[in-house]
């Protein structure tokens, strides 16, 4: 394939990654118009938001080895067509039932992007200089989206009717569909074998009810169902580990996991992503519940975060041809350390700035981890491999997300309720936002010190899990150091005779 072809092919693989990105920031902006117009209840709601996450991280692994099997574009493309219908579907959907059946149906269509895209990159630029690039770029669209999504939905919504956030995936999967066949390379693994239906049972009835117990955890704490729902899935997980190592062709390679650099990148980015993800959260919630800015507000101080990580996911890749992946990681690592430790002096009446600094600093560091640690996931693995290493790297994130919210979300809520005043009223001691809204129902004088109070507390328990983040980095920083200090720059070439070290003998 000809470098410009290639790199043309790159544009139209960004489009799903950008419309992914935004899909779901758009939807936090549109649930309190689409709610109150077709009555959703609460629990309805949950479901309208959490089930395009539910399916997506489960069906992850099962569309990576399916493409692997029938072709990564066929299945790309498959999966752009559905996710185009269902967002009509969504758009203009005429009840609860039928929008969660629509986010459902994107949820499916979601989870063939990602491993797709990634493991047609590593065919398109076999050249290690260049697919770093190539990853960069793509991860700079899946960052453009998240910052895009506020501001385009909040115009949207404030014009338009709440259904025009979902049609924004039309267009941009019609292109895909119009020029994929012709700018996309097709690749399958001839000795890939059939799909395992059983095995794709089993992901699903172990990711599935792990998902769901992990993110009700964090909205409702240590209840029994939740609990036993994490369970369900640690125990068919291990019952779906032990199939793969009696299969023939399994779904999930597990001899991926005894390759050091495989490993060792997948942990540090799912340790990275449970915790930077969750400080997202506490930050977002600081901008509007304790500064008090709207959401189109908080959208425009988060553009600076934003620009950081543009920044950084283009410059990785370059300096990773001149120096080792694991001294870039590590160091990028202590820059998001420095803003995480910013984050603790941020006050509940200081501003956003120093919190906005403080969160730019750990997006800037965190950069070498995303774009080489995902380079390391998909190079390290063979070619054949590639979509199935890209499904295992995204499921990662997924889990690493809804475990970094329901362990720091844990933390702040308990530091939250226990240095709020033993005065307020129970119904405020649960979270901030319950807070705000109690104090609505007060006067002024009441109000203002039940505001204070709860920010303060709030502002407490997001400094405790900046703490925890911060320390919790420096272990992953010097662990990445050590273990893949193997790794060569991309500019020099691996001797012929070496190979990428196993952790397990097999």
């Amino acid at each position: 394939m000809s470098d410009k072809k290639a790199w043309i092919g790159l544009a139209v693989l960004a489009l799903p990654s950008l419309l992914v990105s935004i899909d779901v920031f758009v939807m936090l902006l549109a649930l309190p118009r689409l709610s109150a117009d077709l009555g959703a209840s609460s629990t309805e709601q949950l479901w309208i938001m959490d089930v395009y996450g539910f399916l997506l991280s489960g069906f992850m692994i099962t569309m990576g080895t399916l493409g692997d099997r029938i072709g990564r574009r066929k299945l790309l493309l498959i999966g752009s067509a559905a996710f185009a219908a269902a967002s009509v579907m969504a758009a203009f959907s005429v009840s609860p039932l039928m929008l969660i059946a629509a986010r459902a149906v994107l949820g499916i269509a979601g989870a063939t992007l990602a491993p797709s895209t990634l493991a047609l990159i590593s065919n398109m630029f076999p050249n290690p200089k260049q697919r770093g690039l190539a990853i960069g770029i793509w991860l700079m669209c899946f960052m453009g989206g998240a910052t895009l999504g506020p501001l385009v939905g909040g115009a949207l919504l404030q014009h338009l009717w709440w259904g025009a956030v979902f049609l924004l995936g039309v267009p941009v999967m019609a292109v895909l569909l119009a020029v994929g066949p012709v700018l996309l390379p097709e690749y399958r693994n001839p000795d890939a074998g059939k799909l395992d239906l059983v095995s794709v049972a089993l992901s699903l009835a172990a990711i599935l009810p792990f998902v769901y117990g992990v993110k009700q955890l964090a909205y409702a704490g240590w209840q029994p169902v939740p609990v036993a729902a994490v369970l369900v899935g640690v125990v068919v997980g291990a019952v779906f580990v032990r199939r793969q190592t009696r299969l023939e062709h399994p779904l999930l390679d597990l001899r991926l996991f005894t390759r050091r650099s495989f490993s060792t990148a997948l942990v540090s980015m799912l340790v990275g992503t449970m915790l930077m993800g969750a400080m997202m959260l506490f930050q977002t919630q600081h901008l509007e519940l304790v500064q008090g800015l709207s959401p189109l507000q908080s959208a425009f101080w988060m553009i600076p975060m934003a620009v950081a990580s543009l920044i950084t996911f283009q410059v990785s890749p370059l300096l990773a041809r001149r120096f080792r992946p694991a001294y870039l990681i590590a160091g990028g690592l202590a820059v998001s350390i420095t803003g995480l430790l910013v984050i603790t002096q941020v006050g509940a009446t200081s501003g956003p700035v120093l919190l906005v600094t403080g969160w730019s600093l750990i997006n800037l560091g965190s950069g070498p981890l995303v774009t080489l640690g995902t380079d390391l996931v998909i190079g390290s693995a063979p070619v054949e491999k590639a979509g199935s290493a890209a499904a295992i790297g995204e499921t990662s994130n997924e889990f690493g997300f809804a475990l970094g919210i329901a362990a720091l979300g844990s933390v702040g809520t308990a530091v939250y309720r226990a240095l709020l005043p033993s005065g307020v009223p129970a119904a405020a001691r649960d979270t901030l936002a319950s807070a705000t809204e109690v104090a609505g129902t007060l006067s002024g004088q009441a109000s203002d010190a039940l505001l204070s109070s709860a920010r303060e507390a709030f502002t407490s328990g997001m400094h405790v899990a900046a703490l925890i983040s911060a320390v919790a980095l420096a272990v992953v920083a010097v662990a990445t150091a050590i273990l893949l200090r193997h790794v060569r720059p991309t500019a020099e070439p691996a001797p012929a005779d070496t190979t990428d070290p196993v952790l397990v003998t097999t």
